[in-house]
């Protein structure tokens, strides 16, 4: 009896610590936010490193980006061709259906999904490597605030960089889409904007747009909230880098489902 008894206080108290390590992690990072939109809202934006930032997020991840919206909006388009043609008896709504799946869906997932692979990661290793090795204690030894030298540069670039990758996975992925119609199911170019621009409207655009702003605040917020609160060394790097990564494409996904009922009951889309 006694031993059932120290067994389920084992568990209870397993379970309850680690609901309370959640939620002390959601406070820190909420916290972080708010510090950090803070100083935004100072006029502080930490012109230099901002610059640095938004090329490293932009530039750089730009051909990875485009190269999967193209690949992804050939094969919407052979799939859709594919279908509708064993339906209809031929390839119809193939741009319609290409555009309204990538503006509203795709573009801004799978591009908030690669930026979390690569940025976040490199966000979360680097703010996790100066935490352990003491870099940060010694920033604020020297009076400078480390949400503010290091977190806002990061959120701002994410905040302007992400919805424009988005905006460029969205055409590239259409192009993609519009080559294999005219090559592979022999449908004009004509034909294929126009089952874009008949059906599409403007908000539609906003829809995708609007998910790709909370998107990159996701990953820019559990990115540096895991970087600065890294701790266990070389080892703890490694888990930080990793855990920022899954939680950040975890998130994604979840919050992707409860943004497009809002937006949808909003009338955006």
């Amino acid at each position: 009896m006694t031993n059932q008894i120290e067994s389920r206080r084992t568990i209870f108290s397993i379970i309850g610590a680690r609901v309370l390590r959640l939620a002390t992690g959601v406070g820190q990072a909420a916290a972080l936010v708010i510090d950090t939109f803070s100083w935004i809202g100072k006029g502080v934006f930490g012109g230099r490193n901002t610059v640095i930032q938004m090329t490293e997020i932009g530039w750089s991840s730009a051909p990875v980006i485009a190269l999967t919206s193209l690949f992804t909006g050939m094969v919407l388009a052979l799939q859709t061709g594919s279908s509708s043609r064993n339906i209809f008896n031929e390839p119809v709504y193939i741009g319609t259906v290409v555009g309204f799946s990538l503006v509203k869906e795709l573009g801004p997932v799978l591009t908030s999904i690669v930026i979390s692979g690569r940025v976040g990661a490199s966000i979360a290793a680097e703010l996790g490597t100066m935490k352990v090795t003491e870099q940060l204690d010694a920033l604020s030894t020297l009076g400078t605030n480390p949400v503010r030298y290091l977190a806002v540069p990061r959120f701002l670039a994410c905040l302007t960089m992400i919805p424009l990758l988005a905006i460029m996975s969205n055409v590239v992925g259409i192009i993609g889409g519009m080559l294999v119609s005219v090559y592979k199911w022999g449908i004009p170019s004509t034909v294929y904007w126009e089952d874009i621009f008949n059906f599409m409207e403007i908000e539609d655009f906003a829809h995708g747009l609007i998910k790709s702003v909370f998107f990159a605040i996701i990953i820019v917020t559990t990115a540096c909230h895991k970087g600065f609160t890294c701790e266990g060394g070389a080892e703890g790097v490694g888990k930080t880098t990793t855990s920022a990564v899954m939680i950040s494409m975890v998130m994604i996904l979840i919050s992707d489902y409860f943004l497009t009922a809002i937006l949808v009951a909003l009338g955006i889309g």
